[in-house]
């Protein structure tokens, strides 16, 4: 750390910055975190809702940039805040929701049901029940299941129950999510023999990873299951392939440099981390660029692109991104309590825990720097004063940050540590008042003459 003040000098620490953004730094630069701080007297997170809608905007060029009909939901499990329904409301965007909660939720805050999509596995009956009352679309996971929401429709005779038939992907056969083969020959003749109970519409996959081509491949897989439902009788004109879509929150350089220097030193307690567990900081095809690479590559087999397949057949593309749609709109704010110096670094605890950096719950680390903001404004100069982060319980492994980052100056009680772009699955996805500790509140900003303006994200009553 340092010696009368003076800063040591410590082999060189891996940093990871993340992609400077206007918006963000608008709100670190504003003066105003403090005050809120003050007002919470404890961490929060700040929302950024026109971050979203350009992210948004930014889909939906892609699909009109390949002349492909689509329908953009958000996968609302990335994050509860209700700031970004009431934008999804606003652009008749549609939401991806997996629970009861979720679909209420989203309906109170003016999504249409019929902008729903219903996903997850082994969905509950009343779950069921609503999705079709409200005629939002199911996709159905298995046989058991399509069975139950084709009684649940016969049961609600006024419309028929709209669904997605899921296909296991061939690329993982161990993926839980899904049908094989034979079984989703079952689930067609089961849905003909259904008749006007049940609109089949067609087929869509959970595919784990970011990876381009298998996304593609497997969306070509779907357009022939959709030639076979048709032979049957019915429509099939649709197919979704889900979310997937990567974030970039770093450079490539500054990416790549901290995979090749970062060791277990570099780390409190010589914390290791296999490089191959932390997610992709980089991307170099990310958001909606992802959706255009997407589009632009030929399923396996094929001599046209998955774009031309889609345009020649009228076939609709769904997909349901949550993280791209969050990227940089939103951060997590956290008060430094104390400061206590180790050998050679120091322990900086803060006024939250880390149950509100979800990285944690995969047993890996968020590695976007943290930004230190003093009362003056942002921490700058030539100092390294390296720290590790950790949260205000009693758990020995409860730590925001286990790498040392080499701070431009010392941290001290009453400054603010800024985690950036923390809103997708960081900053609520595993959030638990431990300690009767209370969950960090969301605060939604936006920008009035030159100046920050603020209010709670509003929720419906439970």
């Amino acid at each position: 750390m340092a010696v009368n003040g003076t800063p040591l000098a410590p082999p060189a620490l891996p940093t990871l910055p993340a992609h400077p953004d206007p918006g963000t730094d608008a709100v670190l630069d504003s003066g105003f975190l403090h005050e809120l701080a003050h007002a919470f007297g404890g961490p929060f997170h700040f929302l950024l809702p026109e971050r979203f809608d350009a992210n948004l905007a930014a889909f939906r060029a892609a699909l009109r940039d390949a002349g492909v009909d689509g329908r953009v939901y958000y996968a609302k499990k990335a994050n509860k805040a209700a700031a970004w329904i009431e934008r999804c409301a606003a652009a008749g965007a549609g939401v991806d929701v997996a629970s009861l909660g979720e679909l209420r939720e989203a309906l109170a805050h003016g999504v249409r049901g019929e902008n729903l999509v219903v996903t997850g596995p082994a969905k509950h009956d009343e779950l069921l029940r609503i999705a079709v009352l409200q005629g939002s679309l199911t996709a159905v996971d298995s046989l058991g299941e399509l069975d139950r929401l084709v009684a649940l429709a016969r049961e609600a005779p006024a419309r028929p129950a709209r669904l997605l038939l899921r296909r296991l992907p061939p690329q993982q056969p161990h993926s839980r999510f899904g049908m094989d083969g034979p079984e989703l020959e079952e689930a067609l003749a089961r849905c003909v023999r259904a008749g006007d109970a049940v609109r089949t519409e067609g087929f869509g996959f959970h595919l784990s990873g970011y990876a381009v081509q298998p996304r593609a491949d497997l969306a070509g897989h779907l357009l022939g299951l959709c030639r076979r439902a048709r032979a049957l009788g019915l429509p099939a004109d649709r197919i979704s392939i889900g979310g997937g879509f990567a974030v970039d929150y770093a450079a490539a350089r500054h990416w790549h440099a901290f995979l090749a220097a970062q060791r277990p030193e570099h780390y409190h307690a010589r914390k290791a981390f296999p490089a191959d567990g932390f997610y992709p900081y980089h991307s170099p095809v990310a958001g909606a660029d992802a959706l255009r690479a997407v589009l632009a590559a030929v399923p396996e087999g094929g001599r046209d692109d998955l774009g031309t397949r889609l345009r020649r057949t009228g076939t609709l593309l769904l997909l349901e991104p949550g993280r791209a749609l969050l990227d940089r709109a939103g951060a997590s704010v956290f008060r430094v309590q104390g400061v206590k110096d180790r050998d050679g670094y120091a322990v900086v605890t803060v006024d939250g825990t880390s149950l509100s950096l979800s990285e944690q719950w995969f047993g890996s680390e968020f590695l976007p720097d943290p930004v230190l903001v003093t009362p003056s404004g942002r921490a700058r100069g030539p100092g390294v004063h390296p720290a590790c982060v950790g949260g205000a319980t009693c758990l020995e492994p409860d730590l925001l940050t286990w790498r040392k980052i080499p701070f431009p100056a010392r941290p001290s009680p009453g400054d603010l540590l800024v985690y950036p772009n923390t809103a997708g699955y960081q900053m609520d996805s595993n959030e638990s008042p431990f300690h009767d500790l209370p969950l960090p509140p969301k605060v939604v900003l936006d920008i009035a003459e030159g100046r920050p303006r603020w209010r709670l994200d509003r929720r419906p009553a439970r």
